[in-house]
């Protein structure tokens, strides 16, 4: 059995818990007035042990919170970042949480990634799909987002040919130029050259 001999204010919202053996412990006063937490007070191991998993539970609950204020993140990115200062143990229950209040949802996620790098960055389906795995997303999910984007490549990269690459496409040099920048945007060869020919057929007489 542990015995509280003394519960203190410490500092904002954190208590000082003092036990008869003359250890101490601070936990949050949430914990601490749930737990009616006081000096006098008896309580098995198992019990203490069960509050030390919840203070440490709402600390990482809370840090996960404050991260998804500023940016949306996958279920693995997250995990990454709490397990820097968490348990397994409590890593698993916080994401169990997130994922019940639907402030993580990876298919949401990856619907995100995939207008940014498609419609805003003008990557390629490879490159975007190497991006998102890069974030912790799953295959199918990325494949299911990319999905939207499957017709209207040929537009897009014309578009950005038009409005990028177009003056470098001065000979031989600057064509191999933009076939290698292209290439690391993500497109396949085929799509390029198909778009390439067409640009210079449009504006080869200028």
């Amino acid at each position: 059995m542990l015995k509280i001999t003394g519960v203190s204010k410490y500092k904002g919202s954190t208590y000082m818990i003092e036990f008869e053996e003359g250890e101490t412990a601070f936990l949050n006063y949430e914990i601490v007035s749930a737990y009616g937490l006081r000096a006098g007070l008896d309580m098995p191991e198992s019990a203490w042990e069960k509050i030390v998993f919840d203070n440490e539970f709402r600390k990482a609950k809370e840090r996960a919170l404050y991260l998804l204020d500023y940016r949306d993140y996958s279920y693995v990115e997250l995990y990454k970042k709490l397990e820097k200062n968490y348990s397994e143990e409590i890593c698993d229950a916080v994401m169990d949480k997130m994922l019940e209040l639907g402030t993580v949802n990876d298919r949401r996620y990856a619907q995100g990634l995939a207008r940014n790098y498609v419609e805003v960055r003008k990557y390629g389906y490879y490159r975007a799909y190497q991006q998102m795995r890069q974030k912790g997303l799953t295959k199918p999910i990325i494949e299911e987002a990319l999905e939207e984007y499957s017709e209207g490549t040929y537009e897009r990269l014309y578009e950005l040919v038009e409005r990028k690459y177009l003056r470098y496409l001065d000979g031989e040099k600057g064509d191999i130029k933009v076939k290698n920048a292209l290439v690391r945007l993500g497109y396949s060869y085929d799509i390029i050259k198909e778009v390439l020919a067409d640009i210079k057929q449009e504006y080869g007489d200028e």
